[in-house]
Parts: structure tokens; C-alpha cells; sequence
């Protein structure tokens, strides 16, 4: 009965953390909606998180891709022009690229550059006690401090995205033509690559874009603001934020592409 009781405690903590983050991601979709809480100082933040989580993270995300394109899209090309399969070369490399390794390789670069960064910089917040001034000064802490970063971590990530996909892809055709891969004009290989794109496609890379970055953004944001005071409690935070958040992300892609698949 012990372990019967542990086991249901477990899935019911789970649930409980589960609602509390919906909850979070729905009070914050609901927040931006509203022009009233875009203030100017709201507007400051969430220009500042583009830029640390998008901006800088450009190069990064574009060297990756450099390297996806010249390693993945050159075999693929490579192999199809040998096996005479040259009309695949446009679904392979959507379901490839575009479906999965774009929006996954994109989310673990942000979860654990930016995410852990959010969660370091609330808690510190919170064990100094600026998140008691800034409500004591009358400003609502959620407005000031999670809307502007789940919404800055949501922009970023489909922002680094299309930039990764169109990285792969040029550096992946330019590659091959060096290797000798007979895949035709720059012309033909985008038409063979956008005549693979279905609505399913675009559908699947919406979803692994924005609604991972807004549960990284959500539970960094929850992690952090979570601690009690001690700053030792920090570093736990930071580990459960980066952890939870790749779960998060493992999960929602699993589902999105059953769904695509189905």
C-alpha cells in the first residue's frame, strides 16, 4: 500500500505541476493580448530578452547549421543521386530538417543558453528581495518579470528556427555541388524542397517552436521565482528549470509528430 501511495502521490504532484503550468502559459497568452500591460518598461524587457535569447544566439544557431547542412543534407543528397531517388531529396529533407532536427536542435541551444539564465537571474531576484520591492512599488511582478520572458522565449526560438532550416538548407546544397551531388539549379532544389511542404509541415513546425519556447519560458520563469530565500537554492532551480524544460520538449515534439503522422 506504501508503494501503491508513493506511485499515486508522484502522478498527482505531476498533474498538479502540469495545471500550474498551464495555468501560467494561459494567464500570460492572455496578459499579451492585452495593450495595457505593454507598458514602456514591459516593452524594455521583452526587446532585451529577444536580444540575448534571438540576436546573439544568431551566429550560434547558424554554425550548427552550417555543420547539419554539410553533414546531413550533403549525404542525403549524395545518396539519393546515387540510388537514382533524386524526386525524394524535397520530402526527406522536410521531414528531416524541417520537422525535427530544426525545432529540436533549436530548442536544447535556447533551453540551455537562456533558460538557465532565466532561472539564474529571478532567483537571485527573489533571495535579494526585488521581486517584494517591485510589488511593493505597485508593479505586478508576473506583467514585468515572466510576460515579457516567455514571450521573448516563444519570438526567439521559431525566429532561430527559420534561421537554422534556411542555414541547412543553402550550406547543404552549396556542399553538395562541391562533392559532386547532382541535384541541378539552386532553382530546382527549393522548388524540391517547398513542393514537399504540406500544411502538415507548417503546422508541425509552429507547434515545436512556440509551444516549447513557451513552456521553457514558463517553467524557467516558475522555477526561479519558486525559491524560498536561500541563495543555495539557486543552482537546484537552474537544474530543475533546464531539466523540466527538456522534458517538456521531448514530450510536445513526440506528440506533435504522432499527430503529424496519424
Amino acid at each position: 500500500m506504501n508503494i501503491v501511495g508513493g506511485i499515486g502521490r508522484y502522478f498527482v504532484e505531476q498533474a498538479r505541476s502540469v495545471a500550474y503550468l498551464a495555468a501560467v502559459i494561459s494567464a500570460a497568452l492572455w496578459v499579451a493580448v492585452r495593450p495595457r500591460h505593454w507598458p514602456q518598461t514591459v516593452r524594455n524587457v521583452l526587446a532585451r530578452q529577444i536580444l540575448f535569447t534571438g540576436v546573439e544566439a544568431t551566429r550560434f544557431i547558424a554554425l550548427i547549421a552550417l555543420l547539419v547542412g554539410v553533414s546531413i543534407v550533403v549525404q542525403v543528397q549524395l545518396l539519393l543521386t546515387r540510388v537514382g531517388q533524386s524526386e525524394l531529396l524535397g520530402p526527406i529533407l522536410v521531414a528531416v530538417i524541417i520537422r525535427e532536427l530544426g525545432p529540436l536542435l533549436t530548442n536544447f541551444v535556447v533551453i540551455g543558453r537562456s533558460g538557465a539564465a532565466i532561472t539564474t537571474e529571478l532567483g537571485n531576484m527573489k533571495v535579494n528581495g526585488e521581486i517584494r520591492l517591485l510589488d511593493a512599488q505597485g508593479l505586478d511582478p508576473f506583467t514585468y518579470l515572466v510576460l515579457p520572458r516567455v514571450m521573448g522565449m516563444m519570438i526567439s526560438i521559431f525566429c532561430l528556427t527559420i534561421v537554422f532550416i534556411v542555414v541547412a538548407f543553402v550550406s547543404g546544397f552549396f556542399s553538395g555541388v562541391l562533392m559532386g551531388a547532382n541535384t541541378g539549379t539552386p532553382l530546382m532544389f527549393m522548388d524540391s524542397v517547398m513542393g514537399a511542404l504540406t500544411p502538415a509541415d507548417v503546422f508541425s513546425l509552429l507547434a515545436k517552436t512556440m509551444i516549447p519556447g513557451l513552456m521553457t519560458g514558463a517553467i524557467c520563469c516558475t522555477e526561479g521565482m519558486s525559491i524560498q530565500g536561500a541563495v543555495t537554492e539557486v543552482p537546484q532551480a537552474t537544474t530543475r528549470g533546464l531539466v523540466r524544460s527538456v522534458g517538456a520538449l521531448f514530450i510536445v515534439s513526440a506528440l506533435v509528430s504522432i499527430l503529424i503522422y496519424i
